[in-house]
Order: C-alpha cells, then structure tokens, then sequence
C-alpha cells in the first residue's frame, strides 16, 4: 500500500477514529478449545480472572515522570490477598515452566494492578524475585478468542515467540519487552542516519506484517522497539503487544500502521529516508519472511486458520465491508465468498503470500537436492 495508493499520507480521520464501544468478548468454542489443548495453551490452572475482581479497593499508579496512567494498584484483604498469591505464583510458574517449590522459593507477588482501559480488562501481576530484585510482570485477561487467534497467528507468522496459558474464562500473558514505540522515539530524538534507515526499515516490515494478518489497531503504544546489535551495526525490531483488534473491523485501512496518527513520526522515518525501492525491498523481505514460516508450521496454522474460519469472531457489518474493501485493493473477487473474519484470513494469506511459498517451497527443494548431491558426491569418493 505504500506504492500503489498512498505514499505521502500520514494518517487519515478514518483510522484515527477510536472504536465507539468496546469490542465484544469472543467465547473460546469447543474447536478452537481442542486446538489449544492439543498444542498445550489450553491447561488446567489455580487461578480464575474471576478470582482478582473482589478487590477492596484501588489506588491510581502515576509513571516514572509522574503521570496518571490507566492503572490502578487492586488492594486486597490480607487473608484474600495471602491466598490469591499462592495462586499466582503457581500460575507464574506453569507459564515460565518452573518447578512450583522453585517458583514458591524464589519469587514473591509484589503488586496486583488493574486496568479498566481495554477490552480485555487486564490485571498485570508484578512478581519479585528474592534473591535479586529483579521483576518481571504477567497479565491474567478475560479470555477472547479474537485475542487468542491473534497471539497464535503472531506466534507462528513472524519471528515473535509468544508465551500464554488459556482455560476456561481466564487468559494468562507473558509480558513483551521492549520500548513501547510511543516513547522511544521521544528518548531517541537524535538518530544516526544509519539507525534512522534501520527504523524505517523495520517500521515497512511491520506494516506489511499486520496487514497480511490482519492485526489492527497497532498506534505506536499497541507495539514495542527492540534494537539489536550486529557487529556493531543496530539493527531495530517491532513487534505487536496488544491483539485485541485481531481481524474484527471492516475498515481495510484499520489494518495498516502507517495510517495512525500516533505513528506519524515513524511514517516520516520511511519517507525520508527510503526511496521506492528499498520500500518494496523491505515488503517483500517480509513476505519472504512469511512465507518461511507458513512451511514450517504449515500443519499447525492449517488446524488455526480452520477453526478461524468456522468461528465467529466479528460482525456481519464488518466481515461485508472488509470483504468488499480487500476484493477492491487486490482487484478480484477471491473474497466475496467469505462469509467469516477467519476465512477472510485465510483468504488474505493466501492472495498475499502463495507466490513467496511457492518459491520458498522450491528454494528448500533445491537445497535438501544440493545436499543428497553432494553426499553422493562424496560416498563415491
């Protein structure tokens, strides 16, 4: 979309617009359940999202620069509070697979924090530990199976390990490190050309990604920064955070990035300092990307996407709209059949990416023959 419609803009009204009500929970149904099951997100836990509501009361947390956040610190009766600890240092410990009595040993339950902003009304867990100090944090959720597709379409699509637990009404999140993208910017003011060109880069990949998937609402505060260092060369990483907007609008431009106005500066990033070309270079370094990926959990993501399809995870307002929209930016009539946000998915996949499995498939081809060729090679030595 960079090339083919709208290279200057910045943002539009149209995506600006913030959701007018929060977006319905999707119930995890029985197919969908089998899948998370099978492949072990779908467990048994100590802990129910229901069991964190009874708080007492909740004080406002302020930021490092002593700004109001959409947290709240959830204070607790002690003896409620004594049992909810044990259950969340034992759900902390199925998430990070550690031994529960290393778990019980090493970590204490620093701070139990709510947030009402969202759809997922999360409650972030601050665990402590002991002998260090240091902390890592953890979100039980209100289980939505939108969120959950998106979690597992990031986990097998892009390079983005995503560590989560489900079961029944609860979800459990690992937390995403990195610089949440509407502060590094603002601590980064004074880029080298070098790392402004890498952030481009980076930035165009990451348009590419939402879209193909359909991942939503990515604002700079919806995604993270990672910069990584390669002989002495930083290279930067985006990744997705928040998947609540996971294929639900009808809106085509909801999908991509680079249209927010809150990302504004990192569109201006890719128009200075990447022509054409090295625009296009970078979509198809993540389609490529892609692509890899689709063969190598192949099995997997044909067992998501169908259960994708036959789920009901949007409106039919939206699934009509988004379907004409994609039917009109790739010029056919592939989606006009789709009567679900899953097969639109599939669909989208499919229209994006078959050239690049193909050739990824004949690429692996290629090599494992270089390979048996040359193990004949040298047997016959």
């Amino acid at each position: 979309m960079w090339l083919d419609e709208s290279i200057n803009a910045k943002y539009t009204k149209e995506a600006d617009r913030r959701p007018m009500m929060q977006k319905d929970v999707f119930p995890v149904n029985a197919a969908f359940g089998k899948y998370l099951q099978h492949y072990g997100r779908d467990v048994e836990l100590p802990l129910l999202y229901t069991d964190l509501i009874n708080y007492s009361y909740a004080d406002p947390l302020k930021d490092k620069k002593g700004k109001w956040t959409h947290w709240e610190n959830a204070v607790y009766e002690p003896v409620q509070l004594e049992a909810l600890e044990g259950k969340l240092i034992n759900t902390f410990a199925r998430l990070k697979k550690l031994p529960l009595p290393v778990a019980t040993t090493q970590f204490d339950v620093e701070r139990i924090d709510f947030c009402e902003y969202g759809n997922s009304v999360p409650f972030r867990i601050k665990m402590v530990e002991k002998d260090t100090g240091q902390y890592n944090f953890f979100y039980v959720k209100l289980a939505d199976a939108s969120r959950i597709y998106g979690l597992e379409l990031e986990h097998l699509l892009t390079n983005n390990p995503i560590n989560y637990l489900h079961y029944q009404n609860t979800l459990i999140e690992e937390h995403i490190e990195g610089i949440p993208g509407d502060v590094f910017l603002q601590q980064n003011p004074q880029l080298t050309s070098s790392d402004k060109t890498a952030m481009a880069k980076a930035f165009v990949q990451f348009n590419e990604s939402c879209f193909v998937r359909l991942l939503g609402d990515m604002r700079s505060y919806n995604f993270v920064v990672n910069p990584i260092v390669v002989n002495g060369l930083t290279h930067y990483h985006i990744r997705a955070i928040d998947f609540d907007q996971q294929s639900y609008e009808g809106k085509k431009i909801l999908y991509f990035p680079q249209f927010y106005k809150e990302n504004a500066d990192y569109v201006e990033l890719v128009l200075q300092n990447l022509d054409a070309g090295e625009i296009e270079q970078n979509r198809q370094i993540e389609f490529a990307g892609m692509a890899a990926r689709i063969i190598t959990y192949r099995r997997q993501l044909m067992e998501l996407v169908n259960s994708m399809v036959n789920d009901d995870i949007s409106e039919n307002y939206k699934i009509q709209i988004l379907r004409n929209e994609l039917n009109e930016h790739f010029k056919t009539t592939r989606f006009t059949s789709c009567k679900t946000m899953g097969a639109i998915v599939k669909h989208q996949l499919k229209q994006v990416l078959q050239k690049h499995v193909q050739l990824a498939n004949l690429k692996q081809k290629s090599c494992r023959l270089c390979i048996l060729a040359g193990m004949l090679q040298l047997f016959s030595l």
